[in-house]
């Protein structure tokens, strides 16, 4: 019998099997497709995530150098969001990483570590008992094999046949009005990128290279790869005027070129990328806007686009769930978890969900045409000139403002946050950051206090050694960090902060049960 057995191979199922590798659970992934999709789909990582990627020691591995930066800008609803202005308490973190490449590299990872994957392998149904779950499976020769699993987990995209065979609702909307196009080209000096941010057109000169608005759609350009730059319209219409195939049909270069024709009044000529370049030819019509109604039911937990949809960063969203899962799940599974902990999965993370939901409708909005919505922009850059509303909106889109409830409020401190980042030096004279003391997704008392603060209850230490087998404990100083102590949980949120030592006991106890 598996510990876990999770439904799909894409980088929100491997990252949940990597996880909990590292917690020492046995993880199956059943993956239907037989080899790796090397379709462009994702082009980058954006927010709190590249330091969840960073904590794992996956950044550097992804692409990125040395320790992750914030953005100095960004865009929300097409509109320009100056990210420099908001100084140390930027949340924006940008990874220019395709999904193809976060695949390769979570798959090498699982590896590593001694996760499953079996490709090609099938889930055609399943069955909840009291203690396990019966997975119907289908292997590459056709033969039809029953698997069983303490838990099943549904990472398999939002026509989830998990979801559905749950019984799990997916409410929400679907904007059919909207076509998406997006082709990956080869390089034309009839285009190209230039000076601080925008693209050189021939016969409509400099424009915005991201987000560029007209009454007609829009028009984005992406040159990470200068030899195959990405370009992307969007349309409003549910047939737009002189567009060639319907829905149903291929996408061809022709449509494309007649997309942006349309939408920027200029006709560009647009041809394969090089020989053996990966190619990306994608319509898709109308945005889904869709958060499950509750991601368990029993033994069955959803997780990514299963669980939740929207034309924004579902990824980001859905790599914090396999996070969020993984370590409540180990927990059960090992015996030692509270009561209410793997419940609580579902209540932090669709409540996660629904704000991603929120933002990404709003931002959709403010990019349709119309007076109306030329006006609102308007407002809108107005506001975002103040830096208190671009910290809202830049938490908002990097994920920095969900917050959990871990009882106690403290709305100066960071306790129910992703963890801040910081430089250490440990008490045997160490210099690490902290991403450094998570690479293993165990929890982490970091001790700031110089000896375990005021109260009657004695040193930190000796508080948090009954739980010395979860939870490791580190003393250390930050010349940049509070002065006081963090609960970090595996998946990087802070349980607690401060001195008091009852109130890291109960802490403890609510997240790591009884010492």
């Amino acid at each position: 019998m598996f510990d876990v057995v999770i439904v799909g191979g894409g980088p929100t199922g491997l990252f949940l099997a990597c996880e909990l590798r590292l917690a020492g659970v046995r993880a199956l992934v059943l993956e239907r497709r037989p080899e790796p999709d090397p379709a462009d789909k994702a082009h980058g990582l954006a927010g709190q995530v590249v330091r969840l990627l960073d904590h794992r020691g996956l950044y550097e591995r992804c692409g990125g150098r040395g320790a992750p930066e914030p953005a100095p800008g960004a865009f929300y609803g097409g509109l320009p969001l100056p990210l420099g202005a908001l100084g140390a308490e930027n949340p924006m973190y940008l990874l220019p990483v395709n999904q193809r490449d976060l695949e390769r590299v979570l798959s090498e990872r699982a590896a590593e570590l001694g996760a499953e994957v079996r490709r090609g392998w099938e889930v055609l149904s399943f069955g909840q008992r009291d203690e396990w779950v019966d997975v119907v499976t289908r292997g590459p020769d056709g033969a039809r094999t029953t698997l069983a699993a303490r838990y099943l987990v549904g990472c398999d995209g939002g026509r989830s046949l998990v979801r559905k065979q749950a019984g799990i609702a997916f409410p929400g909307t679907v904007d059919g009005h909207v076509v998406d196009r997006s082709a990956l080209v080869a390089p034309s000096d009839r285009f190209r990128a230039g000076p601080r941010g925008r693209v050189v057109i021939d016969g409509l000169g400099e424009i915005p290279a991201l987000f560029h608005r007209t009454e007609r759609g829009v028009f984005t350009f992406l040159a990470h790869d200068p030899e195959r730059p990405l370009i992307n319209t969007a349309e409003w219409e549910e047939h737009p005027a002189g567009s060639s195939p319907g829905p149903g049909e291929p996408m061809s270069l022709d449509e494309m070129a007649d997309s942006v024709e349309r939408v920027l009044g200029v006709r560009l000529p647009l041809s394969p990328p090089p020989e053996g370049a990966p190619t990306l030819l994608r319509r898709l019509c109308g945005r889904n806007f869709r958060n499950a109604d509750r991601y368990r039911e029993g033994r069955v937990f959803l997780a990514g686009d299963a669980a939740h949809v929207s034309h924004g960063p579902t990824l980001n969203t859905a790599l914090h769930d396999a996070a969020n899962l993984a370590w409540k799940l180990a927990a059960t599974l090992q015996g030692w978890a509270p009561a209410g902990l793997l419940d609580s999965y579902g209540a932090e993370r669709h409540a996660s969900g629904e704000r991603v939901v929120a933002h990404t409708r709003a931002g959709s909005a403010l990019l349709a045409p119309g007076a109306e919505v030329t006006a609102l922009r308007g407002l809108f850059a107005e506001l975002l000139g103040r830096t208190e509303n671009v910290r809202v909106i830049a938490d908002a889109m990097a994920g920095a403002d969900v917050r959990y409830d871990m009882g106690e409020e403290h709305p100066h401190e960071p306790t129910g946050r992703f963890v801040p980042p910081l430089e250490l030096t440990t008490d045997d004279g160490r210099a690490l950051r902290l991403a450094e003391l998570l690479r293993d997704a165990r929890a982490v008392l970091l001790d700031l206090t110089g000896g375990g603060g005021p109260a009657a209850g004695g040193g930190l230490a000796d508080v948090a050694e009954p739980w010395a087998d979860r939870v490791r404990h580190v003393a250390a100083t930050a010349p940049d960090g509070p002065a006081y102590a963090l609960l970090i949980r595996p998946d990087g949120y802070v349980a607690w902060s401060g001195t008091d030592p009852d109130g890291l006991k109960a802490a403890l106890t609510r997240w790591f049960s009884p010492g």
